[in-house]
């Protein structure tokens, strides 16, 4: 097939807009590993840590990558309803997947270093991996859909990540130093961000079945997810203050 003078001038946009669209792209999950890191005030992990715990966050997203491509035809195989088959793919493929792949990253990485000591390091550590999975992630539907697509998940899928990563890392903090109810926490915390992110991708899921908009608008099945999202914030921010006083109050005498 000739190479046309649309495809050529296609080509040179995208190639034009690259440096703007991986600014757009890895921006936000920067912004939000720096947000934590300054509420992590008494006893700041090193930076090495931090930036080894991103970057198995970009390995936990191909591991999901995988587990899905393996999943998700098998799942279409079974030509379930509209809602039915959303809800196995929001919850069950992507949320179970995606979740635990940033769970095995905290849990085999950061929960055995000595200097994960205090509760509010689950919380550190959870969203540096979860903001590496998601950056990543980011990085490849902004390549593919543009500016747009780049605005939108800075402002809802991206904080989206770090709020079930809050979650998740906030009952870690809790399993960590207090072993009698270890697995407890760490089933609820991975529980709840699975949950979570369920909940949010089921609303945009159900935007692809035409069984479904055809009675319920695309908007109405967004703010689901937005309703979702604000909760979890809520949730989040809930577990962040909760664990930032506990870490006041063990590093008392480091406060200045």
């Amino acid at each position: 097939m000739p190479v046309t003078e649309e495809f050529l001038s296609f080509l040179f946009n995208l190639m034009s807009n690259i440096p703007l669209l991986l600014t757009l792209a890895i921006a936000p999950g920067v912004a939000i590993c720096i947000y934590i890191f300054t509420l992590d005030r008494f006893n700041r992990e090193p930076r090495r840590l931090l930036v080894r715990s991103f970057l198995l966050g970009i390995v936990s997203a191909f591991i999901a990558i995988a587990l899905q491509a393996i999943l998700l035809p098998a799942a279409e195989r079974l030509l379930l309803p509209g809602i039915v088959s959303a809800a196995i793919k929001a919850f069950f493929i992507v949320a179970l997947t995606e979740e635990w792949s940033k769970y095995i990253m905290v849990r085999a990485y950061s929960w055995p270093k000595p200097e994960f000591d205090e509760p509010f390091d689950g919380i550190v550590y959870a969203v540096m991996v979860s903001m590496g999975f998601a950056t990543i992630e980011n990085v490849g539907y902004v390549l593919m859909h543009g500016v747009g697509t780049a605005l939108l998940r800075m402002f809802l899928s991206v904080p989206a990540h770090a709020t079930f990563a809050v979650l998740m890392g906030y009952h870690m903090g809790l399993a960590k130093f207090q072993p009698g109810k270890k697995w407890a926490y760490l089933l609820r915390g991975l529980t709840l961000a699975i949950f979570f992110h369920g909940v949010f991708d089921f609303f945009l899921f159900l935007q692809e079945h035409e069984t479904v908009t055809r009675y319920v608008s695309t908007g109405l099945l967004t703010l689901g997810a937005i309703i979702s999202f604000i909760i979890a914030l809520n949730l989040s921010n809930r577990a962040i203050h909760a664990h930032a006083e506990l870490s006041r109050e063990t590093n008392r005498d480091g406060i200045s």
